[in-house]
């Protein structure tokens, strides 16, 4: 340290404090779990060795492969409908000039702060099958709603809804991208003859295809480690728990379900460890995927 320049040294004693974080509630804790994940641990008794019995239970386990159906179905129905709403806001929001823009920013901003929580608890009243105001909506066009809540056949379809209540984050995401688009290249286009559809689809989608990539990219990542709002909505409660069944039963609710219901911690941890390969594997297969379709201008002038 002595040989290093003053700015060096202070660099590495402000960093220092995130190293200490990462190691002692990151780092340290991926290694507890993956430990745990090779034993018999209930929280009470000291753990057991028990090599690969906790992955090859996962193997035979129909809750399992219940909840990875849910969740998988969830990730392709949320991911795509999220992205083409968030996109089209943010096209709106392109549009918006003058002092009205930050006020619509913050408007489609909001819901994003909303606890998620309190997002479940809201669309439980929201999605009831008698007196919610989506079927009432519904009910406005002759449409007689769904049992949103309580048939099996829809909850799932009632959480998607749910879940797109919360994209604030990925609208400013490709709000930003569409600011950063050069207008003469849409006026070139325009001169050239080409409609709108035309423009959207040959300037606008390849210059914001990195930012596309990237939601597509979190929002995958999110949607396979879905929670808060299905566990406030079906299984904070006994009763809601019976009710649901496994309609709604994802893999994160189960792996919450092992570890602090019936404390089947090394069970738990060899769910979080298959649930974190899989991310993994999802995330390298989108990178190799998406670098080939995604346009990135600062290599186009290298």
């Amino acid at each position: 340290m002595r040989r290093l320049r003053p700015e060096t040294r202070w660099a590495y004693v402000f960093v220092l404090p995130w190293l200490a974080g990462l190691l002692v509630f990151q780092l340290g804790p991926m290694v507890a779990s993956l430990v745990l994940s090779l034993t018999d641990y209930d929280l009470i008794d000291s753990p057991r060795f028990a090599g690969l019995d906790n992955y090859t239970r996962m193997a035979e386990d129909p809750k399992v492969a219940r909840a990875i159906g849910n969740t998988v179905l969830y990730t392709a129905l949320h991911v795509p409908l999220a992205i083409v709403i968030a996109l089209a806001l943010a096209l709106i929001l392109n549009r918006v000039t003058g002092r009205a823009a930050g006020v619509f920013r913050t408007v489609f901003y909001l819901p994003s702060m909303t606890p998620y929580v309190a997002v479940g608890v809201l669309f439980l009243f929201l999605l009831n099958g008698q007196a919610g105001m989506v079927n009432q909506f519904l009910a406005l066009f002759g449409v007689s709603g769904p049992q949103w809540t309580t048939d099996p056949d829809w909850m799932l379809a009632g959480i998607v809804v749910m879940s797109l209540w919360n994209l604030g984050t990925t609208t400013i995401i490709l709000f930003a991208a569409l600011r950063n688009v050069p207008r003469e290249l849409s006026e070139a286009a325009m001169i050239d003859g080409a409609g709108a559809w035309q423009r959207f689809r040959a300037v606008t989608v390849p210059m914001i295809s990195s930012a596309l990539f990237f939601v597509v990219i979190i929002n995958t990542i999110t949607s396979l480690q879905m929670f808060d709002q299905v566990y406030t909505m079906y299984f904070s409660s006994q009763t809601a728990q019976q009710a649901s069944g496994d309609a709604a039963l994802f893999y994160v609710v189960y792996l919450f379900q092992q570890a602090f219901q019936f404390l089947h911690m090394g069970y738990a941890s060899a769910l979080a460890w298959v649930l974190f390969v899989v991310i993994a594997l999802i995330t390298l297969v989108q990178v190799k995927v998406g670098g080939r379709l995604v346009y990135y201008e600062a290599e186009e002038h290298a």
